[in-house]
C-alpha cells in the first residue's frame, strides 16, 4: 500500500506516517470538549495551527464519543460541521475528514467538500454511508468498535480482540466495496478505547504488526491520543497529562507498520513520526 485515494487527491503513505489532528466541534468532547468556546473562528485558528505544526489531514467531529456523552441530531451536528469545513476549505485547501455515524452528515460533508468520511462504527450503524463514500470518490475509515452509541464504552468486551477486529474489518471492507468503494479509498482502524479492556488495547498494540500483515492493502490508522488506558499506565494520570505516554504508543504504532496517526497534539505527532519514519527507511 502506496498511496491512500482521498477525494481529489492520493496521500502517500510509502516511507511516512501521516499525521491526522483531532478538531473537536463539540461542546463536550472526551479530551478538550468545554475547555473553549467552539465557534467557526476559533475552530479556523486552530486547524490552522494544526496544518502549519504539520497536519497532513484535519480530522473534524461534531458528536462525541466519551462515556456518556448525550447524541445529537443531524441538524446540530451540520450546525457544528459543515460551517467549519467551508470556512476551511475557503482558507486552507487542506485534505479534510468527517468523524461521523449519519449518512446525511456524510453526504453534506462530501457534498461542500470532505475528503474523507472517518466511520467509528466501520458501517455497523449505517451501511449507506459507504453510499455517499462511493458517489464522492472519497476516503473510507472503517474503525472496529462494540455496541451501539450508547453502549460503546460499557459493552462486555469479546474474549479474543484480534480475531474480533479482523473479522469486523472484512465484514467493513466487503460492505464498502459491494457499494461501490474504490478498495484503495479505504483505511482501516483497531479503534482503542472502543469496547476494549485495558489490557486488550495494549494487546492490540503489542501485536498491531499482525494485523497490519493480515490486511496489507490498507493503511492502518491508530488513534491512541490521550486514551484512558494510557492514563492508567501512568498513574492514573490525568488528560492533559498524557503526551509523553502518547507520543510512546504513537512510536510503537509506526514501528508495527501504521501509516496514518490520528492526534491531538500534532507538533509532537510530527517530530516523533519523522524520527520513527527515519529509523525505518534510512
Amino acid at each position: 500500500m502506496r498511496e491512500w485515494k482521498i477525494k481529489g487527491c492520493s496521500l502517500k503513505c510509502e516511507g511516512r506516517t501521516l499525521v491526522m489532528g483531532i478538531l473537536n466541534v463539540t461542546p463536550d468532547s472526551f479530551s478538550d470538549g468545554g475547555v473553549r468556546d467552539v465557534s467557526v473562528r476559533d475552530c479556523i485558528m486552530r486547524a490552522g495551527k494544526m496544518i502549519d505544526e504539520g497536519a497532513d489531514i484535519i480530522d473534524i467531529g461534531g458528536e462525541s464519543t466519551r462515556p456518556g456523552a448525550a447524541t445529537v441530531s443531524v441538524e446540530e451536528e451540520a450546525r457544528r460541521v459543515l460551517p467549519v469545513i467551508k470556512e476551511l476549505i475557503s482558507k486552507h485547501a487542506h485534505p479534510i475528514s468527517v468523524d461521523t455515524t449519519k449518512p446525511e452528515i456524510a453526504r453534506r460533508a462530501l457534498s461542500v467538500g470532505a475528503g474523507i468520511i472517518n466511520d467509528i462504527s466501520g458501517l455497523r450503524f449505517a451501511p449507506e454511508i459507504a453510499d455517499h463514500v462511493a458517489a464522492h470518490e472519497a476516503g473510507l475509515v472503517l474503525m472496529h468498535s462494540l455496541g451501539t452509541p450508547q453502549t460503546l464504552h460499557t459493552v462486555t468486551p469479546v474474549e479474543d480482540i484480534l480475531k474480533h477486529v479482523g473479522d469486523d474489518w472484512r465484514r467493513g471492507i466487503a460492505e464498502a466495496l459491494r457499494r461501490g468503494v474504490h478498495r484503495e479509498a479505504i483505511a482501516l482502524d483497531p479503534g482503542f478505547g472502543f469496547g476494549k479492556t485495558f489490557e486488550q488495547n495494549i494487546e492490540l498494540l503489542r501485536r498491531l504488526d499482525e494485523l497490519v500483515a493480515a490486511f496489507a492493502d490498507f493503511p492502518v490508522l491508530v488513534g491512541t491520543s490521550r486514551k484512558r488506558f494510557i492514563g492508567k499506565l501512568l498513574n492514573d494520570a490525568p488528560i492533559g497529562a498524557r503526551l509523553h505516554g502518547t507520543m510512546a504508543t504513537v512510536s510503537a504504532a509506526v514501528f508495527a507498520g501504521a501509516k496514518v496517526v490520528r492526534v491531538h497534539d500534532v507538533r509532537a505527532a510530527v517530530e516523533t513520526v519523522r524520527v520513527c519514519d527515519a529509523i525505518l527507511t534510512v
